[in-house]
């Protein structure tokens, strides 16, 4: 259980925000009047107290809303929230959608203290359900009453793709085939063969939004630019051979080009990343071998599968 310290807002984007006391929030928006609301997934940004008042200690002096958190509770360490707790408060249900953040610019804080917490400590969220928000009120953690569908995001490795030069068929057909299969995808983005990017976009959604599978197309094969297995190798923590070479032999039933691909999948944190091909129809394929295996490897990454010696 925690308690509402502050609720702050801010009219424009690049601002300390403000303590105003009490806020509307909506799943449409976020905070009724805060330039940071809109429909995506950080509609509210959360800090502990502690953490404020920690580094207040060391001299920093700072007031609710100084690094752009929406909402300041005492009585969280927000930190070890997974993203996908439910936090309710009176009426208004909120969603943990990412945790900390990258900092591109150093703020005002950063450049006095030399270091900032909310990268690290503040989470974000969005609204479920809407309702009214003031300083005072209790927040607690809401046990869901049935199971958080599985998140997934797609990235697209194309340099002719990212420059509009070729339409990209693989990222469409794979989302349409997660959807189908009721899976979330939280993101589908498209980038040039760069393995610096690659390693930079998987690190961001593994570390800040935790989805349970990250599926790549294009990259796996024998061109200079194809360093998609490489790039992903990079950032894991550990190996899942197994699921890469179920799908090339399944590929080589098809054609014997199937062992001339490349693609790997790993494992960082609790998310599951597998390479595939870049043909619509070869990622198809090869999304029929895991499909109906990966769930349990999944919700072992969850901690919601146990007793595997028992299946």
């Amino acid at each position: 259980m925690g308690k509402v310290l502050a609720v702050c807002v801010s009219d424009r984007r690049g601002i300390q925000k403000k303590n105003v006391f009490s806020g509307e929030f909506t799943p449409q928006w976020g905070i009724v009047g805060d330039a940071h609301g809109g429909n995506w997934h950080r509609q509210v940004s959360l800090l502990g107290a502690d953490k404020i008042a920690a580094f207040n200690e060391k001299g920093a002096g700072v007031e609710p809303g100084a690094f752009g958190e929406n909402l300041v509770v005492e009585g969280f360490d927000f930190r070890t929230l997974p993203v996908g707790t439910l936090l309710r408060c009176g009426s208004v249900l909120l969603e943990i959608t990412q945790i900390g953040k990258e900092c591109h610019n150093h703020c005002a804080i950063y450049q006095k203290m030399g270091d900032c917490i909310m990268p690290r400590e503040g989470v974000f969220a969005r609204v479920l359900e809407a309702g009214r928000i003031s300083v005072g009120d209790e927040m607690a953690i809401e046990v869901r009453s049935a199971p958080r569908p599985w998140q997934a995001a797609v990235i697209t490795l194309s340099d002719k793709g990212s420059r509009g030069q070729r339409e990209d068929k693989s990222g469409p057909a794979i989302v349409k085939r997660l959807t189908e299969a009721g899976y979330e995808v939280i993101e589908a983005i498209l980038i040039p063969d760069e393995p610096v990017l690659l390693k930079a976009n998987l690190i961001r959604l593994c570390d800040q939004r935790h989805p349970d599978l990250i599926l790549t197309t294009g990259g796996t094969g024998f061109s200079p630019r194809d360093t998609t297995p490489e790039a992903t190798l990079a950032v894991a923590e550990r190996n899942a051979p197994g699921i890469s070479e179920a799908m090339r032999a399944a590929s080589m039933k098809i054609t014997p080009h199937g062992m001339l691909s490349r693609g790997v999948s790993v494992i960082r944190g609790n998310t599951l990343i597998i390479n595939l091909p870049g043909s619509p129809k070869a990622c198809m394929e090869n999304m029929d071998v895991f499909m109906n295996t990966i769930p349990h490897a999944m919700g072992l990454l969850r901690s919601a599968v146990e007793d595997c010696a028992q299946l």
